[in-house]
């Protein structure tokens, strides 16, 4: 039996030398959990706009054999994480299906992401699971990132009220910090049965008293989130002031004016949408949060996560509008993330012409002629076309 010949290497291709290899060695130009795998899959997942050639790729993550890394990219791309282009030279661009992946790995090593703003940072730890399933990517927040310091504010029972536009990641974040969160939907309808609880039927006949969110995490210790808490009357609102107090002790009047005492862990973030109509921050409630932080779009992070760089920079456009007034709407990362998926499903021009589509009514016009001015493309609303 003959031993068959190896092909040869195609026009083009780096050659691999197997002398220098990366660390660990056995591990570093083979399989997808590989030390050089990660190295490439991450340098890709930071670069999601760019079409990399093998040698850029090598420079920049300071590997010695642009050989491995040349098969660390076939493996990509045979796994549909990667697109490999041949024009004539040996190119790779991340897919979406790629940036999902790559944030599910762990750090290769200490690296080193580009900003939008000049000069590097420290890369950022690894995404984060909400309970549904999606990924939450952490964001700078003072010295640290968002979900740590979240974590650490709990710790030392300092309250938090976000602030910023729906769509901007302040349910994510929280969701993200703490996964025995609790939560309240605030809107106006909102009572305060909804906090505390109520008697609920019981089969065979009677009432049983069921108690709210608040005061199941006062008694386990657990994290309350209310959302679009300046939506919730204020009186309402009042039913949690007595438990952010020194004490932690609320009382629950339909229940027999049962006493309730918060025991350690219980927390108390809150979010708002100043720009929602009928939503009114009143005093009583900002005075008993101690951090007011301003969420907004991670335009970087849009970028990552495969938004178009002319999307992106239309977005960034109408939310400059949009605080100088000139617009009534903007779209935020929600719907710029809800882009990428209607692109990958049914093409780039129907996502445009969605993005567009979702826009209220009064801000279309603007939401249009921005997009048209970056992409350079006639867009109008997605519609059904004739048969």
């Amino acid at each position: 039996m003959t031993t068959p010949t190896p092909p040869a290497p195609q026009a083009g291709a780096p050659q691999n030398n197997p002398a220098a290899t990366d660390t660990p060695t056995a591990e570093a130009a083979s399989g997808r959990s590989g030390y050089l795998y990660r190295k490439v899959a991450l340098h890709l997942a930071d670069h999601p706009d760019q079409i990399l050639k093998t040698g850029e790729i090598t420079r920049a993550i300071g590997a010695p054999s642009s050989g491995a890394v040349f098969e660390a990219l076939k493996k990509m791309a045979a796994a549909g994480h990667a697109t490999h282009h041949r024009d004539p030279h040996h190119r790779f661009q991340i897919t979406q299906a790629g940036i999902d992946a790559a944030g599910t790995l762990p750090p290769a090593a200490p690296r080193t992401r580009s900003s939008s703003s000049g000069g590097g940072r420290q890369g950022r730890p690894a995404p984060v699971a909400r309970p549904n399933g999606t990924l939450y990517h952490p964001r700078r927040l003072g010295r640290g990132w968002d979900v740590e310091e979240l974590r650490r504010l709990r710790t030392q029972q300092v309250p938090v009220l976000l602030y910023g536009p729906p769509g901007t990641g302040k349910t994510a974040m929280v969701e993200a910090a703490f996964p025995d969160l609790l939560t309240v939907a605030g809107t106006g309808d909102t009572v305060v049965d909804d906090f505390l609880g109520s008697y609920n039927p019981i089969p065979g006949g009677g009432y049983e008293f069921v108690h709210g969110p608040l005061v199941t995490a006062m008694r386990e210790g657990r994290v309350l989130l209310v959302d679009d808490a300046t939506l919730i009357p204020p009186r309402v609102l009042a039913v949690l002031y007595p438990a952010m107090d020194g004490r932690g002790v609320i009382t629950i009047p339909a229940n027999g004016n049962e006493s309730v005492q918060a025991v350690d862990g219980f927390y108390i973030v809150a979010g708002h949408n100043p720009g929602v109509h009928g939503a009114v921050l009143t005093e009583a409630l900002a005075s008993r949060f101690t951090v007011h932080l301003h969420v907004t779009t991670d335009w970087d992070l849009a970028r990552q996560l495969g938004v178009p760089k002319q999307v992106v920079a239309a977005a960034i456009d109408l939310n400059a509008d949009l605080a100088a007034g000139k617009t009534v709407w903007a779209p935020q990362l929600r719907e710029l993330l809800g882009f990428v998926k209607v692109r990958d499903h049914l093409g780039m021009t129907a996502a445009l012409a969605n993005l567009a589509g979702i826009a209220p009514e009064d801000a279309r016009d603007d939401v249009t002629a921005a997009l048209s001015r970056h992409t350079g493309t006639p867009i109008t609303a997605l519609a059904l076309g004739k048969r």
